[in-house]
């Protein structure tokens, strides 16, 4: 195989590729890349058997063929590179040549028979807008467990339906729920699978290569997800297990709402969650008529209080909160007003964005903590 290929292509190609190599492993192959090249294209594909990527780019192709190369390691030297056109040939001994201007480089490969096929794209379901399931991933995926032995927990419920698109996430003590209404958000099809972090951290870069209006196109198997990106692929398998009946988490009786300033509550609590316990995170907050404060203290470090000026005509309350847990939501959301509903000091709080009566349905909840 020997190819030329522009520098600048073949170094942005592989630097998505590299959230999916697999770099501490022990099957050295699932550190490589395998790159194919045929009719004036080059394939780079890299797999770590969970998650898969396939990109490609333009290249003049002397002679087809096939070949892997550590990812890590290739991308590096490239991109030490000029920017110029560089020649890459697969010599016999499955060893790489690169010659690019005065620079002469051999970097040992390995066989391109011990590297795993990714299955193929099944029949598609859906095109979904790239930038509205990145969007949908932002406010979620904070919410989703770090604990790997909750593995349903270890990423996000993805519900399409005819009319709209929904994505929910849950670490058990908080839930991010998002549901966009619209024909343009549904699909033609009904689907429901679990999506893996690790895959969705995935799709945001590969929205952020993609122009503001383009559109996905999504397929499902029983055991894999495929995001399609016009000329880059992402296969991941499926998570295993069934989801928590997420509607039977969202509030229905949270009755009393304190309207707030997004950045006001946000700045207020990254001042006072400073002097928060470093383990639990545990801030007070008190709502008063016209006035919401947030208390906190540490015997380490100190304490703090600070209050802002909402929207509250209920009876007052004060209630323990995860200080990180609403800073998680107060960032992800871009709204100016959000609402806080409550019930009771006991009971899970509800924060939204105040919107103008879009199709755009975002809630979070959070439990409350014991101070």
């Amino acid at each position: 195989m020997e190819f030329t290929v522009s520098k600048a292509d073949l170094v942005r190609e592989l630097s998505l590729s590299q959230g999916v190599v697999e770099k501490k492993t022990t099957i050295p192959i699932l550190s490589n890349v395998l790159l194919e090249a045929k009719n004036d294209r080059i394939t780079l594909t890299a797999t770590d058997l969970e998650l898969g990527i396939r990109c490609s780019c333009a290249a003049k192709v002397k002679k087809e063929g096939s070949g892997t190369i550590p990812a890590r390691k290739l991308l590096d030297y490239v991109r030490l590179l000029p920017d110029v056109d560089l020649t890459i040939k697969f010599l016999e001994n499955h060893w790489a040549s690169l010659t690019c201007g005065r620079s002469r480089t051999r970097i040992a490969g390995m066989s391109r028979e011990s590297f795993p096929e990714l299955p193929q794209m099944p029949e598609t379901i859906a095109e979904i807008p790239v930038k509205l399931l990145a969007s949908m991933i932002s406010r979620t995926a904070f919410a989703i467990s770090l604990e790997e032995s909750r593995f349903t927990l270890n990423g996000a419920l993805l519900l399409l339906k005819t009319d709209s698109t929904t994505m929910v996430a849950t670490d058990g003590h908080r839930l991010a729920y998002v549901e966009i209404v619209s024909p343009a958000a549904g699909t033609g099809k009904s689907f429901r699978a679990l999506v893996p972090k690790k895959a969705m951290a995935e799709i945001v870069k590969l929205a952020d290569e993609s122009s503001a209006d383009s559109k996905l196109v999504f397929a499902g198997d029983e055991n894999h997800l495929f995001f399609q990106f016009g000329e880059r692929m992402l296969i991941t398998r499926k998570l295993t297990g069934n989801f928590p009946d997420y509607d039977k988490v969202l509030p229905k009786d949270n009755v009393h709402t304190a309207k707030l300033n997004r950045d006001e509550i946000r700045s207020a609590i990254e001042r006072v969650s400073q002097f928060a316990d470093e383990r639990s995170r545990a801030i007070r907050v008190q709502f008063t008529a016209g006035e919401v404060k947030i208390f906190s203290s540490s015997v380490e470090t100190g304490e703090s209080e600070e209050s802002v000026p909402s929207e509250y005509a209920g009876p007052d309350m004060e209630i323990g909160f995860n200080a990180q847990y609403l800073l998680d939501f107060l960032r992800a959301t871009s709204q100016e007003q959000i609402a806080f509903e409550l019930k009771d000091q006991k009971s899970a709080g509800e924060l939204r964005p105040v919107t103008d009566g879009t199709e755009d349905h975002y809630r979070y909840v959070v439990m409350p903590m014991r101070i």
